[in-house]
């Protein structure tokens, strides 16, 4: 054969080649898929994010195995609002969950369980779901709605494994943590500064059973595709742990943030009369009931690799928003600061990505659902907003988004920022909402700037020196808005861009009204 009809050959051979689509190693390897969230989880407070003195042993090794995202931010630092959104891959504002009670209404949000068991995946919810929809109990003619979860075990189903299985007389000179003994207006013992466990010991606990349930969900289905959503309710207050984690930190070793002059404005008024004992006090229960939560992690990875899933298997571990321990001097999470938002993410795909890297690229929890359903080769939900990262953890790229993007509009506030700069927005026009007034009164608009290269810790608010950066912030937040708000074509053109602003931060959320619960309202509070 002459060289040149070889050639010819060859170019022939490339190009039909080139025609034929390649299987993507990244979506038609992995069969089931795990989500681990955890509930209040602040970034900071692993061993894999750096942090020396808490001990997360399981979620560490998640990461030596997979992906840990450094960069990645909640849409909302409040339960429902993230979960609801999480599951939809869309902003609160188009859920239309904004605040902590509003129910998660079926009509027009589609669940990533719900377009995955409609394509043959068992689904199973485990744990905390925040779906809210008791309130409307009466008002469903079957039932209330699953969200696409077949399987749900939640509260009813742990205490019934209780009664059934009665946990041994607890000694009686040992101290504990007795909600139903509490003042919630003694704010020191409702978030137990005195570090004390629960009266459970671990193997009757809650998180465990929650833990062992998701690891026989994973036994009896470990033949066939599925997608569990496993949602433990710690480290949230009052830090839940049992008997058995009792001691395992030391108040005084604990880190006690100092916050700046700006904070003082906005601290809650219960928070302000805390001595640095009852705060560390509180730390140190923060910390322990993350580590059992961790020891709770590792039943679920444990139950993956004792069924010879661990290569066949996405896991994802993130929180459903973080915690201020003292940061900005306070303890709570309906904030904009990067302890309140910025959240661990990590990721492990079996051998398909390279194994204990970091990645810095701006992702927000929005995304989590479109990247799941990319790697399971699906299409994204029809509504979706959020955007796939699997070219991030494939290495064709180092950016995903140039903004990230979170509101509370339980306070009127929405926050938008670069890896250089937030821009937060409140209206004022009511006080911090759900028992966390301040005593000042409404605030009225204030704009903040923070510069998080400089000023990583958010200490100074450099608006008035950045006017021009002000401004192109303010306008890319009234875009987003634009694109994502349900009912952004009745915005006035005509308003100014600080009442674009306003006008997108009321909440328009369907809810309840709380002295009649089965009514529903629309929440306007004023």
């Amino acid at each position: 054969m002459n060289s040149k009809k070889m050639y010819w050959l060859m170019a022939a051979s490339l190009i039909f080649s080139a025609c034929v689509k390649q299987p993507d190693s990244g979506s038609r390897t992995i069969k089931n898929v795990v989500v681990i969230l955890a509930d209040d989880h602040a970034l900071k407070v692993t061993g894999s994010y750096g942090n020396d003195i808490i001990r997360t042993p399981n979620i560490d090794r998640l990461a030596t195995e997979g992906v840990l995202f450094t960069h990645a931010y909640c849409n909302s630092p409040i339960c429902s609002a993230s979960r609801q959104s999480l599951l939809t891959g869309k902003y609160p504002v188009a859920t239309g969950v904004n605040l902590l009670f509003t129910p998660f209404v079926d009509e027009g949000n589609t669940t990533i369980a719900e377009f995955l068991r409609e394509r043959g995946y068992k689904t199973a919810l485990v744990g905390k779901t925040h779906f809210n929809n008791g309130f409307w109990a009466t008002l469903y003619e079957n039932g209330l709605p699953d969200h696409g979860f077949s399987t749900l075990i939640e509260g009813r189903q742990y205490r019934q494994f209780l009664q059934n299985n009665p946990q041994p007389a607890i000694p009686s000179d040992l101290e504990f943590y007795n909600r139903e003994e509490i003042a919630m207006d003694d704010i020191p013992q409702w978030m137990n500064c005195r570090n004390l466990p629960h009266p459970v010991y671990d193997e009757f606990s809650s998180g465990t059973f929650y833990a062992q349930q998701a690891a026989q969900f994973i036994q009896e289905n470990k033949d066939k595709p599925f997608f569990l959503w496993t949602a433990f309710f710690e480290p949230h207050h009052p830090y839940y742990f049992p008997i058995e984690f009792a001691g395992k930190y030391n108040p005084q070793d604990m880190p006690l943030p100092e916050g700046s002059p700006e904070d003082d404005r906005w601290v809650p008024a219960k928070f302000r009369n805390l001595t640095d004992e009852q705060k560390q006090g509180i730390i140190a229960a923060y910390y322990t009931s993350t580590e059992y939560m961790d020891k709770n992690v590792g039943l679920v990875l444990d139950a993956i690799k004792k069924n010879g899933l661990e290569e066949n298997t996405l896991v994802i571990y993130l929180s459903d928003n973080g915690y201020l321990l003292n940061d900005h001097k306070r303890f709570e999470k309906h904030t904009m600061w990067e302890e309140a938002i910025r959240q661990p993410l990590i990721v492990k795909a079996g051998s398909l990505f390279e194994k204990g890297i970091e990645k810095n690229a701006l992702v927000e929890y929005i995304d989590v659902t479109p990247t799941i359903l990319d790697m399971l080769n699906k299409p994204n939900l029809p509504e979706a907003q959020g955007k796939s990262f699997l070219p991030v953890l494939k290495n064709e790229t180092e950016e995903h988004k140039k903004y990230a993007m979170a509101t509370y509009l339980e306070d009127n506030l929405a926050m938008i920022c670069t890896p250089k700069w937030k821009y937060m927005f409140t209206t004022g026009s009511r006080e911090l909402g759900i028992g966390y007034t301040t005593g000042y009164g409404p605030s009225g608009i204030v704009h903040r700037l923070y510069n998080l290269e400089n000023d990583p810790m958010e200490m100074s608010n450099v608006s008035a020196n950045h006017p021009e950066v002000l401004l192109e912030m303010q306008q890319q937040m009234i875009n987003h808005f634009k694109e994502t708000h349900p009912e952004a074509d009745r915005c006035p053109e005509k308003l100014t861009v600080e009442g674009k602003l306003v006008w997108f931060c009321e909440p328009r959320d369907v809810g309840t009204d709380q002295s009649i619960v089965d009514v529903p309202v629309r929440v306007f509070k004023k």
